[in-house]
């Protein structure tokens, strides 16, 4: 595994171009005073994660609700459940 690149946040700020750049090929790590802050990545790498979080997100909670079927609970039980303040 690559190691991911770093940029000090005020080089980030005085080199905004550059970094635009470099995210462009891979995730830049951006720090400040030694620590990590953020990161910086492609707008194409942003919507690759975000859909496989989702589609991570979606099997889970059809698993979850298959299981919760299998297991005899019913919409008026949910809502009963959902329902309930105690």
């Amino acid at each position: 595994m690559a190691l991911m690149r770093e940029i000090a946040a005020r080089d980030a700020k005085n080199r905004f171009g550059s970094l635009l750049d470099a995210a462009q090929s891979g995730p830049v790590r951006v720090t400040k005073k030694g620590r990590a802050v953020g990161v910086m990545m492609s707008m194409q790498h942003y919507e690759r994660l975000r859909g496989a979080a989702w589609e991570r997100l979606t099997a889970t909670m059809d698993a979850l609700g298959q299981q919760a079927s299998a297991n005899g609970l019913t919409e008026s039980g949910l809502e009963t459940l959902l329902a309930d303040e105690s």
